[in-house]
């Protein structure tokens, strides 16, 4: 039982509830410029879409345990192992989805279910038919992290700015690249999913710099036609963006990454620092202190 139990939870993969600070991104510009909070709403919400996520990749990997079981890597997840019986998954999976869309229900706020209904929606069309479209694959994996960006706009009734949606697709994408060029570099035959699907190292690398340059400019836009910084410190929070997004970079090019955006985040160690001056230069633009 003990080890059913931790194979559930590596089943859930909690450490892709890190994606989740996406529903907490819009937070300190929504309070600058008057949002209500409440914390016990927020929480509610930020947990009802790691749970919703929780259960999408479940029912993932029970759909594609078989095919799992011939990959280098993805052999081992809980159900291609036999860790986790299907019997079990199966409504270990709809209890996690269940508990996700009532604790969104239960935030008072009508659009986070809806939210969530569509991020279900979006991975049920890229699990079936999307992963296998070169592009639109990369756009249904980051629709997701806008869609996160919506629930924490919808958990404060902030309208999200246009600007504030540009500047997180075109984060998604960069990360959805991101994902694809690691897939890539961690080499041939079965593991190499971008070349099946009609990508080459040479495109993942453009696209990544395209979306990685957009990122940049639309957020340097957004920091100065927003209202809510204070006069004069506006781009603070540039040089951390600027770094972070070149680092990864670098790193793609020289086929130093082999492992996805969240393993990225947990592990490298420039990034985490560079997130924190990000979040530290970027409440004191909004004049936090």
């Amino acid at each position: 039982m003990p080890r059913l139990a931790a194979a559930l939870v590596r089943l859930a993969r909690p450490r892709d509830w890190a994606k989740s600070v996406f529903v907490v991104l819009p937070l300190p510009f929504a309070l600058r410029a008057g949002a209500r909070l409440d914390p016990w709403e927020f929480a509610l919400g930020v947990a009802a879409f790691c749970l919703t996520a929780s259960g999408v990749y479940v029912m993932n990997d029970l759909r594609d345990a078989e095919a799992d079981r011939a990959h280098p890597r993805k052999k081992m997840r809980p159900i291609a192992s036999g860790a986790v019986p299907p019997a079990v998954a199966a409504p270990y999976g709809v209890a996690l989805l269940a508990a996700g869309f009532g604790l969104g229900y239960a935030t008072g706020h009508v659009d986070v279910p809806a939210y969530l209904a569509v991020y279900v929606a979006t991975n049920v069309v890229y699990t079936l038919w999307g992963k296998h479209v070169p592009i639109l694959d990369v756009f249904l994996l980051g629709s997701g992290f806008v869609l996160r960006v919506l629930v924490g706009c919808a958990l404060v009734d902030a309208p999200p700015s246009s600007w504030l949606l540009t500047c997180s697709l075109w984060i998604a994408l960069f990360l959805g690249f991101a994902k694809r060029r690691a897939e890539f570099a961690r080499g041939s035959g079965a593991e190499a999913q971008p070349t099946r699907i009609g990508y080459s190292a040479t495109f993942l690398d453009q696209a990544m710099s395209i979306a990685a340059g957009i990122t940049l400019v639309s957020y340097g836009l957004y920091s100065q036609e927003a209202a809510v910084f204070v006069k004069g410190r506006e781009l603070a929070g540039m040089p951390f963006v600027a770094f972070g997004l070149l680092h990864y970079l670098r790193l793609a090019h020289l086929d130093l990454v082999q492992v996805g955006p969240v393993e990225m985040a947990w592990s490298s160690r420039p990034l985490q620092i560079c997130a924190v001056g990000w979040l530290l230069a970027t409440l004191w633009s909004l004049g936090a202190f």
